[in-house]
């Protein structure tokens, strides 16, 4: 029997957090290398030296800088994000004339994917950009572009309030659309194709392949997630904390400036512990999900 859509909202929300708290748990790190990265990308030599660099400064604590906002942005993005993905695919079975039990193909559940993004980013945009800003503190102290201020969650979030207002939190949130609706469609798509691959392989039921294969397909979805939107990460990092300084000018200006002013490369800065991090991170967070959810569902069959 299958669970209330209420219920069915609220299995999903649940699963995506628990999923969400996982990405950031295995991943968080190489994460802070990324924006580190992504906003000075000539102060370090590579993610290694990015590492060392922010751990000699300022411990391990420098490492898990904004952990709080990421926890926020994941379990915000991801409980939104996959409670969307189960409206959305009803959506599709619905425009299609489906059964609402009907499985879907792994193509109209990467659109479903796609479009739940657009809700989640709603969330994902003010948290992320006290992440982006937490993370890269120490960096716009020490070249001199902000004067030393506290760094804690809320000392962000009152300077923000003050200075920009509650549109402040939504700097970047183009940004963050035009990268979340492609970037989700090769995420779930990815993520979907490898499990039924796993599937055909093993002969067995797509919700049964086990645990490694699992976060192998969430790291792949992860995987072709980033390389197809990563210079868009770049440019929303680049505004997220930048503007700290004042106003910044918009998504196309920003990326054609770091592309004129420091080459194409300039946008693909951190995206070695990017792709490091996306096979635990990702893979964490669809094990967390499918685990929990299963879990969850079994409640209902009876």
């Amino acid at each position: 029997m299958a669970p209330h859509p209420v219920v069915q909202a609220v299995i999903d929300l649940s699963s995506g957090a628990i999923g969400g708290a996982a990405c950031v748990f295995s991943g968080q790190p190489l994460d802070t290398a990324k924006v580190k990265m992504q906003t000075f990308p000539t102060l370090y030599r590579g993610f290694i030296h990015c590492i060392v660099s922010t751990y000699k400064q300022v411990g391990l604590r420098g490492l898990y800088q904004g952990t709080t906002p990421a926890l926020m942005a994941n379990i915000a993005e991801n409980s939104v994000l996959f409670m969307s993905y189960g409206f959305c695919q009803q959506v599709i079975r619905f425009t299609a004339g489906l059964h609402s039990d009907a499985v879907l193909s792994d193509m109209q559940k990467a659109c479903a994917g796609s479009v739940a993004s657009i809700f989640s980013s709603l969330v994902l945009c003010p948290t992320e950009l006290v992440k982006c800003r937490l993370q890269a503190m120490y960096e716009m102290e020490a070249s001199g572009k902000i004067a030393k201020s506290q760094n804690s969650v809320w000392s962000v979030v009152k300077s923000i309030m003050r200075n920009e207002g509650m549109v402040g939190f939504f700097q970047g949130l183009t940004t963050t659309i035009a990268r979340e609706v492609p970037g989700y469609f090769c995420f779930f798509g990815a993520y979907e194709l490898c499990r039924t691959a796993f599937a055909d392989y093993m002969k067995c039921d797509k919700d049964d392949i086990g645990v490694a294969p699992i976060v192998f397909s969430g790291g792949f979805g992860g995987a072709c997630l980033w390389l197809v939107v990563y210079p868009m990460d770049c440019v929303k990092s680049r505004i997220q904390v930048m503007s700290m300084t004042g106003k910044q000018a918009g998504f196309f200006k920003t990326f054609m400036t770091i592309g004129r002013t420091e080459g194409v490369r300039a946008l693909y800065s951190g995206l070695t512990p990017t792709m490091v991090r996306t096979f635990p991170a990702n893979g964490a967070l669809f094990l967390g999900y499918e685990v929990s959810r299963k879990l969850m569902m079994k409640q209902f069959d009876g």
